[in-house]
């Protein structure tokens, strides 16, 4: 697979995408749809995305897309029953985990189409023995039934279905969507690159990883490789301003560095404390995804690329439109 991300209207086109839908099979023109929509919002006091008060309109008007199939591109956060087909570019390590004393596993593999890409998370053994024992593996392209959409991935339940398909996919999009958005308009599920100063830093917090699979390791175990010498990793949390809107962000790893901190003022706290100070009002590009924390039920920016302001080149675009 090839990674990295591609500049895209994002968002915007998912609604323009639905409102077109959902005015075709209402037979409606597509501005009475969206006059609905906003209706929809103001009644709910703004409580709701465009995408969501879309969905409740469908519903409404008594259209269902549970068993029409979608394109990658048109998946909306909070689809209960979505389908695709697309085909599997990338598969990841199964998890194992323990919950409350209970065992369990979980998969991953990331699956794309001529319009876009996403992760499939699956949650059931069964379809997970499909990944384990090699019968869905990177190239397959697949069948993906009664799927919900939360935080950018589709999750399949035991009441969804995972299967291969006999059609053919040729070309697919490897590289994750991103979009160029205000802080005020973004929603979890989003990838997203943002010109942001930051505002607030917190100290930095640690934790130990496997030097072989990079998982979180507990006094020096790893669930997949036994008693290791485990790598100290850390990670930092800020707050980020556009002018529009704050967002906290967490930041892992070797992006920290991107901060201009090297690694004794990362791993000292002592440190650390003489240089936060002057991080803030510090401008970059920050790119990563955006995504609920279900522990505070607010969102969350992970970074996983940051960028230099380049001042010049802003100029440059900025001339340009003019």
């Amino acid at each position: 697979m090839s990674g990295g991300f591609v500049l895209s209207k994002g968002i915007m086109d998912n609604y323009i995408q639905l409102v077109e839908r959902i005015a075709s099979a209402a037979h409606v023109e597509k501005d009475e749809i969206e006059r609905k929509v906003e209706a929809k919002r103001a009644k709910l006091s703004g409580l709701v995305s465009k995408e969501g008060a879309a969905q409740i309109v469908a519903a409404e008007l008594g259209i269902n897309f549970d068993k029409e199939r979608l394109k990658i591109s048109e998946l909306v956060q909070g689809m209960k029953r979505a389908n695709i087909v697309g085909k599997i570019i990338e598969t990841f390590p199964i998890i194992s985990f323990n919950k409350n004393g209970k065992e369990g596993k979980v998969a991953r593999v990331t699956v794309a189409d001529d319009s876009s890409n996403t992760k499939v998370v699956l949650w059931d053994t069964h379809h997970i023995s499909l990944v384990e024992g090699g019968e869905l593996k990177e190239g397959d392209v697949i069948e993906v039934s009664n799927a919900s959409v939360r935080n950018g991935e589709l999750h399949l339940s035991s009441f969804s279905d995972i299967k291969k398909s006999s059609e053919r996919i040729d070309a697919v999009v490897t590289k994750k969507p991103l979009m160029m958005k205000k802080l005020q308009d973004v929603k979890p599920g989003e990838s997203l690159k943002t010109r942001a100063l930051i505002v607030q830093t917190f100290d930095p917090r640690y934790f130990e990883v496997c030097p072989q699979c990079g998982k979180k390791v507990a006094e020096d175990q790893c669930i997949n490789h036994g008693k290791v010498k485990p790598l100290q990793r850390a990670l930092l949390n800020l707050v980020l301003d556009d002018g529009t809107e704050s967002l906290r962000a967490v930041i892992f790893g070797e992006h920290i560095y991107k901060l201009g901190l090297t690694q004794e003022e990362v791993f000292s706290l002592e440190r650390f404390s003489e240089k936060k100070h002057s991080l803030l009002g510090e401008e970059r590009f920050f790119v990563g995804n955006v995504r609920n924390n279900a522990l505070f039920n607010t969102m969350e920016f992970s970074v996983d690329h940051i960028e230099d302001v380049n001042v010049d080149l802003l100029i440059h675009e900025l001339e340009a439109k003019q």
